[in-house]
């Protein structure tokens, strides 16, 4: 199959599970955000280690550790920096829903992509078509709607919109690979985690004593391993400029998510906002069926 679809298909997937993770928030109520997110480092770290044994990256991980990062401080102050900024994204994204944040998190993925465009345009000079061109001003003008009636960005979205691209353009410029990447980095983030848990005893009495978190928790795992492994492995794949865009699909789920199942109120100008960037959403599929890119695809 053409490298291409492929990444298109990844990205897609990645998206869908991204956005059903939001609603682990809410069905693992009564558990706190932050202690969800914990949980959810622990039982991923689980998974991607399996996934990484049974595959044939595995053998890469030494020579990656020797090769990629050695002694270079640059590197490893470019890969830990990226750890961090994850941690902190998936901790964001875990607590935002039970706390009143669904929506500014919704609308710092819909400014991320803008910046990846951007990213990519600036950085590996990549040109846009007139479609691509025409989708990214409906989505800027979405954004500048929203902004209008809301005169400020809460930090949630800063948060989200000015930290995420470094992650992914630090794994590009380190050119690492998706599985191995996210290893290291749920490797350096799960002791933290875990030592967060080991104090909170009325946590494992919740979980012990109800029988729904023993299928939520190895779910969650599961949800959460695939869901990042595709959106990595379809980062390394497409351009920056259709990754960017595709990436769209994601916040527009959690918008439906926070509307029809954890019941957020949206005042008429949101609607607006969202119909233009859902609008640019299918100028770019139409740009897709009647334009395809010829990337410079990269290795996986």
């Amino acid at each position: 199959m053409n490298p291409l679809i492929i990444g298109i298909i990844l990205c897609i997937f990645s998206q869908i599970l991204f956005s059903s993770l939001f609603l682990f928030s809410y069905a693992m109520q009564p558990l706190p955000g932050v202690s969800i997110f914990a949980l959810r480092i622990i039982v991923t770290f689980f998974g991607f280690w399996l996934l990484t044994l049974f595959s044939s990256q595995r053998k890469e991980i030494l020579p990656f550790i020797r090769q990629k990062l050695g002694t270079s401080f640059k590197n490893w102050a470019m890969m830990l920096m990226g750890t961090a900024i994850l941690a902190s994204q998936l901790c964001l994204f875990m607590w935002a829903p039970i706390n009143g944040e669904g929506l500014n998190v919704a609308m710092g993925y819909f400014l991320f992509p803008l910046m990846m465009v951007f990213s990519g345009k600036l950085i590996w000079k990549e040109q846009l078509t007139k479609l691509q061109l025409l989708a990214l001003i409906l989505a800027v003008c979405g954004i500048l709607n929203q902004l209008y009636h809301t005169h400020a960005f809460s930090w949630t979205t800063l948060w989200v919109v000015l930290l995420y691209p470094p992650y992914y353009l630090s794994r590009r410029m380190l050119n690492i690979p998706a599985l191995l990447g996210l290893t290291f980095d749920l490797t350096f983030i799960a002791p933290f985690a875990l030592l967060y848990l080991l104090p909170q005893q009325e946590i494992w009495q919740l979980i012990a004593s109800e029988s729904r978190y023993w299928l939520l928790l190895p779910l969650l795992g599961a949800v959460s391993a695939l869901s990042m492994t595709f959106n990595i492995r379809s980062s390394a794949i497409l351009p920056m400029k259709l990754f960017g865009l595709l990436s769209y699909i994601e916040p527009s789920l959690l918008f439906v998510l926070s509307i029809t199942i954890l019941g957020t109120v949206m005042p008429t100008e949101a609607y607006i906002s969202y119909g233009l960037i859902w609008s640019a959403l299918l100028v770019l599929a139409i740009n897709g069926f009647i334009a395809p890119v010829k990337p410079k695809l990269k290795t996986v």
